[in-house]
C-alpha cells in the first residue's frame, strides 16, 4: 500500500530533497557549511545530512527542464539507498517540479523498490512509511498513490516473468499464472492445446511448438469494462526460451534467450495495471505460448507452413520464430476479435537492436494517428519508439518460389521492417494497425541486477497510450 498526504502531525524523520543544480545555489545556505564541497545538484547526486535529528538527503536534478527523466532520478535514488533508508514519516521537497514532474519522482520512487523476485522488503513498502507532499491536494495525491501502486504491481508483474530462469517459465506455469490473474481481476481466459489449434488451422504457431517438450498454449484473455468505447487487441511474442531451433543460436549469451517474451510479459504487466485501475476500455490478448527447442520433431528449414489465414509460408530459418507465432496470433485476433486497434510487440529482431540500441523500440504501423501517438506515449513514459517505414521494396525481399512469403530475406539488410513487412500479411488489411519490435529494450543494464535483466519496458507505455484512446 501507498500512503500519501498533503501534511502529517507525525514528526518527519526523512527529508527527500529533490534540487536542482541552480537552486542549490542559494538553498545550500540552510544546510552545513561543509555540505557545497560534496553536493553541486548534478543529475542523481546524493548527499545525506543528520540534522535536527532527522536524515535528510539531497538530491540533484541537474538542470530543470522538460526533458529531465524525473522518474529516473527516483528510481536511482530509492535503488541505491535501499539500505539507508528508513520506514518512516517522509517529506518530499521539489520546489520548482510541477505536478506531472512530483508524479514521475514518486512513481520512480516506487519502482525503484524492484528486485528479483520482487518482496515488498524495501522500507518504502513497509507499514511505517508514508510520504508528505506539500502543495498539493488530498484528491491529487490519492490520484498519484493509487495509479502508482497499479502500476507496480503491473510491471513488476512484468519483469519477474521476464527475469525468471528458463525451468521457472514453463508453458504451464504461465497459464496457471494466467489462470489466478483471470479469477482474481474476473478475466476471461481460454487456453488451446496441440489438438485444438490444429483444429482452428493455428499451423504457423504449431510449426515452431512441434519441437517443444510442452504441450501448446495459445492463450486469449479478455478484460471487459461496463463503458467502454475502444475494443483494443493486444498480440504478445510468447516464446519462453529462443534457442533457434535447428538454425541453432551460439553458445555466447545464449542463456539470455529467457528474455524472448518480453512481449507476452509487457502485455501481462499492461492487464494486470489496466484491471487495477479499472479503465474504462475493452482489451483481448492473445499469447502464443511455447520454446523454440531443437528435437527430432522441430520444424525445418525449407518447410511450408500454412497458417490460419491460409498463406502459405516458406521457413528459411527457424531462429525467425516469433514472427510464425505472431502471423497465426495477429490473424487470429482480426477474423475472431474485430478490435478497432491492433498492436503487437515482440522482442523480434537483432536488426532493431543493431539500430537503436537500448534507446527506443521500432515501430511500425499502417496509420498516422497510431502511430504520432504511441511515439507521443513513448516520450511521456521515457519508453521511446522510433517509426521507420514500410514501403513495399522491402515486401520483394520475401518472395518466394513455393509458398506464399518466406520467414526470412536473403539479405540482412532492413532485418527488422522485413519482419514487420512480413507481419502485415497476417493483419488481414486492419486498418489501425502497429508493431513495436523492442528486442533492444526490453531487457538490459539495470540498477537492480549485476548482469542483463528486465527494464519492464512496455508497461508504462501502452498504458499512457490506453488512458489517451479512454479520453
Amino acid at each position: 500500500m501507498i500512503k500519501i498526504y498533503p501534511e502529517s502531525e507525525n514528526q518527519v524523520s526523512q527529508k527527500f530533497h529533490f534540487i536542482s543544480e541552480k537552486d542549490w545555489e542559494s538553498e545550500q545556505e540552510n544546510y552545513p557549511k561543509n555540505t557545497g564541497h560534496f553536493f553541486s545538484g548534478k543529475k542523481k547526486e546524493i548527499f545525506a545530512i543528520n540534522k535536527d535529528n532527522s536524515t535528510v538527503y539531497i538530491i540533484g536534478t541537474g538542470t530543470l527542464s522538460e526533458d529531465v527523466d524525473y522518474q529516473e532520478i527516483g528510481n536511482y535514488f530509492a535503488q541505491s539507498q535501499k539500505k539507508n533508508l528508513q520506514a518512516t514519516s517522509t517529506e518530499i521537497i521539489s520546489e520548482g517540479l510541477n505536478f506531472n514532474q512530483t508524479y514521475e519522482l514518486i512513481k520512480g520512487l516506487f519502482l525503484g523498490t524492484y528486485n528479483y523476485p520482487f518482496n515488498s522488503e524495501h522500507p518504502f513498502w513497509q507499514d511505517g512509511f508514508n510520504l508528505i507532499i506539500k502543495n498539493f491536494s488530498t484528491e491529487d495525491l490519492s490520484k498519484i498513490a493509487s495509479e502508482t501502486a497499479a502500476l507496480c504491481k503491473g510491471q513488476f508483474a512484468c519483469m519477474d516473468w521476464l527475469n525468471k530462469p528458463a525451468n521457472f517459465k514453463r508453458a504451464p506455469m504461465i497459464t496457471n499464472y494466467l489462470k489466478t490473474l483471470a479469477e482474481k481481476y474476473g478475466l476471461e481466459l481460454e487456453i488451446f492445446n496441440r489438438k485444438q489449434c490444429e483444429e482452428k488451422g493455428l499451423n504457423a504457431y504449431l510449426s515452431v511448438n512441434q519441437g517443444s517438450a510442452e504441450e501448446a498454449a495459445f492463450c486469449i484473455i479478455k478484460y471487459k469494462s461496463t463503458n467502454a468505447e475502444k475494443n483494443l487487441g493486444l498480440v504478445g511474442k510468447c516464446v519462453v526460451f529462443d534457442t533457434g531451433g535447428i538454425s541453432i543460436k551460439g553458445n555466447a549469451n545464449l542463456h539470455y534467450m529467457k528474455s524472448d517474451m518480453g512481449g507476452a510479459t509487457a502485455v501481462i504487466g499492461t492487464i494486470i495495471t489496466v484491471a487495477e485501475r479499472k479503465l474504462p476500455i475493452n482489451i483481448t490478448v492473445i499469447l502464443p505460448i511455447t520454446d523454440n527447442a531443437v528435437s527430432n520433431k522441430s520444424y525445418l528449414p525449407s518447410d511450408v507452413i500454412k497458417a490460419y489465414n491460409g498463406k502459405t509460408i516458406e521457413v528459411i530459418d527457424t531462429d525467425a520464430e516469433g514472427r510464425m507465432t505472431l502471423a497465426d496470433g495477429l490473424s487470429y485476433m482480426v477474423k475472431n476479435y474485430k478490435p478497432d486497434i491492433l498492436i503487437d510487440l515482440a522482442t523480434l529482431t537483432g536488426s532493431a537492436v543493431r539500430l537503436l540500441g537500448n534507446t527506443a523500440g521500432a515501430l511500425f504501423g499502417n496509420n498516422e494517428d497510431l502511430i504520432k501517438n504511441l511515439e507521443k506515449s513513448g516520450i511521456s513514459t521515457n519508453q521511446k519508439l522510433w517509426n521507420l517505414p514500410m514501403w513495399d521494396v522491402w515486401r520483394e525481399m520475401l518472395s518466394t518460389d513455393v509458398a506464399d512469403i518466406k520467414n526470412l530475406p536473403s539479405s540482412p539488410v532492413g532485418g527488422c521492417i522485413t519482419a514487420a513487412k512480413f507481419l502485415e500479411e497476417f493483419i488481414e488489411k486492419h486498418p489501425n494497425w502497429a508493431h513495436l519490435d523492442i528486442a533492444g529494450v526490453a531487457f538490459g543494464k539495470v540498477n537492480y541486477a549485476k548482469e542483463y535483466a528486465a527494464t519492464g519496458y512496455g508497461v508504462q507505455l501502452l498504458i499512457n497510450y490506453i488512458e489517451k484512446i479512454c479520453k
